[in-house]
């Protein structure tokens, strides 16, 4: 693990120049904090930083609200088949990240996705490639990839609830609202605020449902993410230095992410 670290930041300190038109060779010269100045001063990675950001907005109350939900809905007393509905929303976590989206874009594409016939029968209309659409597009895809799992992260807590303490909330008049979000929500903080750590980590580095489908949406380009930015510097632009910094950068953020998030969720399961 870190190896690659070392070796990416070695690569960034450096810089290959050609010299004359080429033809004397390939001469790497150290280039000491200069690539990652210039990866620092270029407005499309700094953008891509303010798209992942406003995708974290949306995806994450979403995914994290609409997991805890399931699992509360789940583990109520009321609910009936709990291991088919366990297994019925985990099952998209079992579709590769990229199958999932080679699906989705079958299902936004206009005339080929039964969706879309559906809702021009209607009367409506939706883009799911246009500018405004693009980004719930993308958040969609991911929503429905990682809300079952993290739901069965959020339920086998909910089952080390101690039945005891529900039983005595019943007793004292409490009702299903109350037990689950004063009694159950709280207990299971822990597991909660893991998952908004992992999911944060994970969505910083959004790479795949951007990259396809920025072939339809053009207002996802070839830079639309941090780790788009890094793969295009890599291997369109031929620019390893500013991609290694480019990655160490983006390691260096997601560091400090996971360090804010813990020390917020510290405080939340001490209060």
């Amino acid at each position: 693990m870190v190896a690659p670290v070392v070796y990416a930041g070695w690569m960034s300190v450096f810089r290959e120049q050609s010299s004359g038109l080429g033809f004397g060779g390939v001469e790497r010269t150290f280039a000491g904090l200069a690539n990652y100045s210039a990866v620092l001063a270029d407005p499309e990675f700094r953008t891509s930083f303010l798209h992942v950001a406003t995708y974290c907005v949306l995806y994450i109350p979403v995914m994290i609200g609409g997991a805890l939900g399931l699992a509360l809905l789940v583990d109520s007393t009321y609910a009936r088949a709990k291991r088919f509905f366990q297994l019925a929303f985990f099952l998209p976590h079992a579709v590769p990240g990229l199958i999932a989206a080679i699906i989705w874009i079958y299902l936004y594409t206009p005339g080929l996705s039964p969706v879309i016939e559906w809702i021009d029968g209607a009367g409506g209309s939706w883009n799911f490639f246009s500018p405004a659409n693009s980004l719930s597009s993308m958040v969609n895809i991911a929503v429905w990839q990682w809300i079952g799992y993290n739901m069965v992260i959020f339920f086998a807590a909910l089952q080390a609830v101690p039945r005891e303490v529900i039983e005595a909330a019943t007793v004292d008049g409490a009702g299903a609202w109350r037990i689950a979000l004063g009694i159950k929500v709280p207990i299971i903080r822990s597991s909660v605020v893991m998952t908004v750590l992992f999911t944060c980590v994970g969505a910083i580095q959004l790479f795949t449902e951007p990259r396809l489908l920025s072939d339809k949406a053009q207002a996802l380009g070839n830079d639309w993410s941090p780790t788009m930015y890094i793969v295009s510097k890599a291997f369109i632009d031929q620019d390893y230095a500013s991609a290694a910094a480019a990655s160490l950068l983006l390691a260096l953020v997601a560091g400090a992410l996971s360090f804010v998030v813990t020390r917020i969720g510290k405080r939340w399961q001490e209060s």
